[in-house]
């Protein structure tokens, strides 16, 4: 799939104030899943709708409000955007974004188109950047769709240099001391700032607010910065040379290695099932 100088036909009708700024999609097999990060109001969600809605109108045969688009045979349109509970039936918002995300992941195929806008977000942070990250993950591997994934966990960016499919782009902001501006155009790399305070300034936020805010997200960097280096996403699991139980680990792993299955008779196997698990218990006393 790709789309030159694409647009959102909706937003551009609306907004007759301001030019808007079209983009390309490449979502080739070397670009299927794109991780698109950005702060808040930059255009990330109109980006990877008016993407949907090219898809929608090309399979219609009706007008494409792009200079050119090549679009293949989709079979469906997942999205998962938004924030909302159904309270009649007892749902949080959370659980809502849980229960579409399964639906997408149990149906999606590598025919279909898939946008996800800020998933997992709400939830504790590491336990959204979790179900971010395997989601990402999934539909690479697994389903293999066509996937808009729009994010504020930055380290989800690392994912490009682990899967050959994905691709990083981000919205491009022009920082000036003044001012935080929305340039709205589609580049290629992650971002790693997310202006969280700069955008609520633009809200109008009181300056004593704001002042805290700063003086809250300095010592929180100072910490980090200060702090021993924290396992990531993206870090193995098996016991590094220092664990106090890694010959253990090894002594488990031998042990299982060793079993022959097809020689066991079912009462031999609830045995070895048994010694197994003794060994892991006294190795967790470590």
């Amino acid at each position: 799939m790709y789309v030159k100088r694409g647009r959102h036909p909706v937003v551009e009708a609306i907004d007759t104030d301001q030019t808007f700024i079209p983009n390309d999609v490449d979502l080739s097999p070397d670009h299927q899943l794109a991780i698109l990060t950005g702060p808040n109001m930059a255009g990330k969600s109109t980006y990877i709708r008016q993407t949907a809605l090219i898809v929608l109108l090309a399979h219609m045969g009706s007008f494409v409000p792009a200079d050119s688009a090549t679009v293949g045979v989709t079979d469906h349109i997942f999205t998962r955007v938004g924030a909302s509970d159904n309270l009649s039936e007892g749902q949080s918002t959370f659980m809502v974004e849980m229960s579409e995300a399964a639906h997408i992941l149990n149906n999606a195929t590598a025919r279909s188109l898939v946008i996800l806008d800020e998933i997992g977000r709400g939830t504790s942070t590491y336990d959204g950047m979790s179900l971010a990250s395997a989601i990402a993950q999934y539909i690479h591997d697994t389903i293999g769709a066509r996937t808009l994934f729009a994010t504020h966990y930055h380290e989800l960016t690392e994912l490009e240099e682990r899967y050959p499919g994905v691709v990083n782009y981000h919205v491009a902001v022009e920082e000036t001391p003044e001012d935080l501006v929305f340039l709205r155009s589609i580049e290629p790399g992650g971002m790693s700032e997310s202006y969280g305070i700069t955008i609520a300034e633009k809200a109008g936020f009181p300056k004593d607010v704001l002042h805290r805010a700063r003086q809250e997200l300095a010592n929180a960097e100072r910490h980090t910065e200060d702090a021993p280096r924290q396992p990531t996403l993206f870090d193995g699991h098996t016991p590094t040379s220092e664990s106090p139980w890694k010959e253990r680990y090894e002594e488990l792993q031998t042990a299982l290695q060793g079993v022959d299955v097809n020689q066991l008779t079912p009462l031999q196997a609830l045995q070895t099932l048994a010694d197994l698990q003794y060994r892991l218990e006294d190795s967790n006393e470590y």
